[in-house]
């Protein structure tokens, strides 16, 4: 019998605020343990919470841009567990009421394996803000927590089951990360924690409706984990349910370096977290017209940005996709192409050079030595003939190393590229002279070869000739 997955997701996501939730301690990572806390985030008697208005706007921002319906009247809920990383023993989250409900993510492109992946849209099934909670930091056979994380606001974004594979769900994680980051909700960096993930997976006969025991796999850091354990947790409960076993509901964590999942506990009910209605808190009410003000100053969101590349700039979806990944480098690209006037060519250069060489410099768009201005100009040089294609290669070295302009180092090293046909001649006879062989095949019929005079006409000028006036002045001669 064949067997698929169900997989959702629990994506927690911490909102890019000044402050935290429900205090005004700052929200910010880097700081030494346990210095931003106060008596709220820290669970004292008598200390009571204030509400984050900004982190409340952040996340109808989000449910806006994954069209989730916004709720007009929602409230907030204690939600009771015992845990060192919960000062006050029960976290403030919501339950039955949250901010968004129903909405939607368009998925495709590729999955992590780089195999293309049909276009599907995956449910979401809620969203909702709630306070993080502290940091458990292991030493050999101690622990210390560390509470400057306790109460920093954080969104979760619940999907509906509707992911089959590990590929769908790398994809699905990829869109939403591109949306918080264009909303300017979230700087979403998985190593600092502002971006993690939860994963529901079972397994069930092909064909089957209904859902099999799910299996919860916790605090899920980086996409590749995601994947990895996907793989992993689907191959063993397949195997478990055809050799007759019967699975449990539980939760499990994900050992990276091992490659496998271990269970941690049986998995909790809803009703084990005895919710019930913060008091503390008044509901949050909002009106039509606010929830419309905050839809109309939304960012352009990442596919529709793809459309208007593959539009306006004539670039490929392929590049469009590259190019949006990330909006910084969409930021970039955009600025760039204004300042060549040549979208396509600043495309091809960016996505085969720039990023080339920042993975290879281990850096980001966004600490990229070479503004997207002096880009645009080295793209405007070899698009209007003043340099060669390959003499700019030499240029963009240069400027990844020193930051200097283009201008300024074409003229310091004298790369202005030859067009004047009187002075590419005397190169081309020099090239015919020394290669009678590459003349007789080409005369005999062997056209190809003239592509190897074309080179050393260019050798010979030290790349500054123009080489389609080298190609015209070759046939010229040849006959």
């Amino acid at each position: 019998m064949n067997y698929e997955a169900v997989i959702g997701l629990e994506v927690h996501v911490q909102a890019l605020t000044a402050s935290k939730m429900f205090c005004a301690c700052a929200n910010r990572f880097g700081a030494e343990p346990n210095t931003l806390v106060c008596p709220v985030c820290l669970g004292y008697p008598g200390a009571l919470p204030v509400m984050n208005a900004e982190a409340v706007k952040k996340t109808i921002e989000i449910g806006l841009m994954c069209g989730c319906a916004i709720a007009l009247r929602s409230k907030f809920d204690r939600k009771s567990y015992f845990y060192p990383d919960m000062p006050k023993n029960y976290q403030i989250s919501q339950y039955d009421l949250p901010l968004c409900g129903l909405g939607h993510l368009a998925v495709g492109g590729k999955g992590f394996s780089g195999d293309p992946l049909p276009d599907k849209v995956i449910g979401i099934t809620r969203i909702h803000l709630e306070e993080d909670v502290g940091k458990l930091n292991h030493f050999g056979r101690s622990s210390g927590v560390d509470y400057n994380r306790a109460g920093v606001p954080l969104m979760e974004v619940v999907s509906e089951p509707d992911m089959r594979s590990a590929d769908e769900a790398y994809a699905y994680l990829t869109v939403l990360k591109q949306i918080c980051e264009y909303a300017g909700v979230s700087s979403c960096d998985m190593e600092k924690g502002q971006m993690r993930c939860d994963v529901n997976v079972s397994v069930r006969p092909v064909g089957e409706t209904k859902l099999g025991t799910k299996i919860e796999i916790k605090n899920l850091n980086s996409f590749r984990s995601v994947h990895r354990s996907l793989l992993y947790e689907i191959e063993r409960q397949t195997e478990a349910v055809r050799a007759g076993e019967k699975l449990r509901q539980e939760t499990r964590r994900w050992d990276d370096a091992l490659g496998q999942t271990f269970v941690m506990r049986v998995k909790e009910q809803a009703h084990d977290y005895r919710y019930f209605p913060e008091p503390d808190l008044m509901p949050v009410v909002l009106d039509e017209a606010q929830v419309a003000a905050w839809r109309a100053a939304l960012p352009e969101a990442p596919e529709a940005r793809r459309a208007r590349f593959v539009a306006d700039c004539q670039v490929t979806p392929y590049d469009a996709h590259v190019l949006t990944l990330e909006k910084p480098l969409a930021d970039y690209f955009e600025a760039a192409a204004k300042a060549a006037g040549h979208p396509k060519l600043t495309a091809n250069w960016i996505i085969t050079e720039l990023l080339r060489e920042l993975g290879e410099k281990n850096l980001t768009i966004d600490t990229c030595p070479i503004p997207p201005a002096a880009f645009g100009k080295l793209i405007a040089l070899v698009a209007g003939g003043a340099i060669t294609g390959k003499s700019a290669k030499d240029v963009f070295a240069e400027m990844f190393a020193s930051g200097k302009a283009p201008e300024v180092i074409v003229q310091e090293k004298g790369l202005q590229q030859v067009n004047d046909s009187g002075a590419i001649l005397a190169f081309v006879d020099q090239a015919i002279a020394a290669s009678p062989k590459a003349v007789e095949e080409y005369r005999a019929g062997k056209t190809a070869t003239i592509q190897f005079l074309v080179g050393q006409v260019m050798k010979l000028s030290r790349g500054k000739s123009n080489p389609q006036t080298v190609l015209a002045l070759l046939k010229e001669k040849l006959g």
